[in-house]
């Protein structure tokens, strides 16, 4: 990545537990491509994120560099932002550590993605649950990230993220960037075609509710047709049709064309017609995505250049706010020669 002094830093970061969907795709990757071009970009594959729940190695692993495969393909550019493993950067475990220090055992406990899945996973409720809002802090402060583009369910770890920062900035003196949320601008927000009043998820269990960036042509379209639409037969995005909203927003991202512009182009026509349109200019959407991908995963050594490069330029950005936060808080500094 060519560091632009002039722009700011943005970071964002994605678990590797599940395969990416069109929700992921359409609500967040779509913005990571476009911020490209407009601020020095670290996107992170959160696997040490994902450890708090127990992974299947070899399975993950498949995962990890399915996802990273993935992000390029739907238009990430090595050469514009830093793809990488959170994993292949030991400074965010090592920042973790100093912010774990710096951090109030209730403010921990007050996460409310900590009471939810301990209740989900009460079988396996780890310290690496506690902590996982610091980790993400260090994730954040690390690269001194101006922005960060977060969902409701994570502001409560951004606010985390900026009161570790003031209270450190505070104690020691300017270390870190305090991190701003970065809101989207008409961002997508995509539902699950069984249930549209619940967000389309990686984790959802029925098949039918979530279309993978995998999935070919025919699988893109049966889904489609199953999906549940509402009473009525009008196509209109309201507030009481939820199921033709979301069809009709998930065309909307698809085609470019606004919602506007596909309720008069779909005036009269069935739910059957309407849904097979939806389903095949998704379908034309990600044909490409999953060409590139299936590309990407067959050549091995291309994939593993550029892993390799962006790990070694975010190593070495990382390691300079971590020789700053070493040099601030007292620690000896290390003999490099």
């Amino acid at each position: 990545m060519i560091y632009n002094k002039e722009k700011k830093v943005l970071y964002s970061a994605i678990q590797p537990t599940n395969l990416m969907t069109l929700g992921n795709y359409l609500g967040a990757i779509k913005n990571w491509v476009k911020l490209q071009d407009e601020y020095n970009c670290f996107y992170a594959i959160a696997d040490l994120h994902a450890l708090t729940v127990t992974q299947e190695p070899a399975d993950f692993r498949a995962k990890a560099l399915s996802l990273f495969a993935q992000l390029i393909a739907c238009g990430i550019d090595p050469d514009k932002s830093l793809l990488y493993f959170q994993s292949h950067v030991p400074a965010h475990a090592e920042l973790q550590w100093v912010l774990c220090c710096n951090t109030y055992l209730g403010e921990a406990y007050r996460m409310t993605q900590f009471k939810d899945k301990s209740q989900k996973h009460a079988e396996n409720v780890n310290v690496g649950l506690l902590a996982y809002p610091v980790l993400m802090a260090a994730d954040i402060l690390l690269y001194q990230a101006s922005l960060v583009p977060v969902g409701q369910d994570q502001k409560q770890h951004l606010e985390i993220s900026r009161d570790i920062a003031i209270r450190m900035n505070n104690k020691y003196g300017g270390i870190f960037t305090v991190p701003e949320p970065y809101i989207t601008v008409g961002g997508a927000r995509i539902m699950s075609l069984q249930n549209p009043e619940a967000k389309m998820s990686k984790s959802d269990t029925d098949v039918n509710a979530t279309v993978e960036l995998s999935d070919d042509k025919d699988t893109v379209i049966r889904k489609f047709k199953r999906a549940v639409t509402d009473c009525g037969a009008e196509i209109v995005a309201r507030e009481d049709k939820p199921g033709i909203t979301n069809l009709l927003n998930i065309y909307s991202e698809t085609t470019g064309k606004t919602v506007a512009e596909a309720e008069k182009e779909f005036e009269g026509k069935g739910y059957g017609d309407f849904k097979l349109a939806v389903g095949e200019a998704v379908a034309d959407k990600l044909a490409p995505v999953r060409a590139e991908h299936a590309r990407l995963l067959k050549e091995k050594s291309v994939l593993s250049d550029i892993i390799r490069k962006n790990g070694l330029e975010t190593r070495a950005a990382a390691d300079r706010t971590l020789v700053k936060v070493y040099k601030k808080i007292g620690l000896v500094p290390k003999d490099n020669k």
